[in-house]
């Protein structure tokens, strides 16, 4: 595939994702908070959007793993399994508290950046910092010889 057809394939497959973000509510922390409150209001809705991600993905998955390249002839990088370590549960805590207190996860907030939403604004700036001094900690781990574990 050439590079203006993949570049045109993947902008419009993120135009996809984006309008499924925005119908779905999923770019709406409000409609987030409410799927996450399931001791107050909550609302389910959400768990059909998150189930039928899965069911439309899963197949394709499972097609992707039986072939050698992606459709575009370049190779394909699934991840494998993965054990649960500190460094998984700890990212998993992180991203999970991020969430609950604003409602954005980093795909959907990126999305509301384009609807000019202050809010989402600012958590992708808090976002991007973040990123960027963990990568700072990890390069200073890596220089010094030591690893996360210890």
């Amino acid at each position: 595939m050439s590079r203006p057809s993949y570049l045109l394939s993947s902008f419009l497959i993120g135009l996809l994702f984006g309008i499924g973000l925005l119908l779905s509510g999923l770019a709406n922390p409000g409609k987030v908070l409410a799927f996450l409150d399931v001791a107050g209001r909550w609302d389910p809705s959400l768990m059909l959007v998150m189930g039928a991600a899965i069911l439309t993905a899963a197949p394709f998955f499972a097609l992707a793993r039986r072939r050698p390249a992606s459709l575009s002839g370049e190779p394909l990088h699934l991840p494998g399994p993965r054990p649960v370590d500190r460094r998984l549960v700890t990212g998993s805590l992180a991203f999970g508290i991020g969430w609950g207190l604003v409602g954005f996860c980093p795909g959907p907030a990126v999305v509301a950046v384009g609807l000019l939403d202050f809010r989402a604004v600012t958590f992708v700036v808090a976002m991007v910092a973040g990123m960027g001094l963990f990568e700072a900690w990890e390069r200073h781990l890596q220089a010094g010889g030591t690893t996360e574990e210890g």
